[in-house]
């Protein structure tokens, strides 16, 4: 698939990178699979996907499930834990 260079297209794929926490170019990817597999066709459809993956991002952070909120989570130790460290 060859690079879509419309600037609303670009517009929505930066909020998406935005909202996820991502370098553009991985936003980019997923909406160009989010294409792929809906077969989308015409520079409006294209945007059309785009425009509803990121619904799908904002639904997400509205329910604070955002990538770096849920990696910050994970990371945390829990009390008794702190200074524990596995050798091999």
């Amino acid at each position: 698939m060859y690079p879509i260079n419309d600037r609303q297209y670009l517009i929505i794929c930066s909020e998406i990178a935005k909202l996820m926490s991502i370098s553009l170019s991985s936003a980019k990817k997923k909406v160009e699979i989010q294409i792929a597999k809906k077969g989308s066709k015409t520079l409006e459809e294209k945007r059309k996907v785009a425009q509803d993956l990121l619904q799908s991002c904002q639904n997400d952070s509205t329910k604070k499930l955002s990538s770096s909120k849920i990696l910050d989570k994970l990371m945390s130790s829990l009390e008794n834990e702190d200074n524990f460290i596995t050798e091999d």
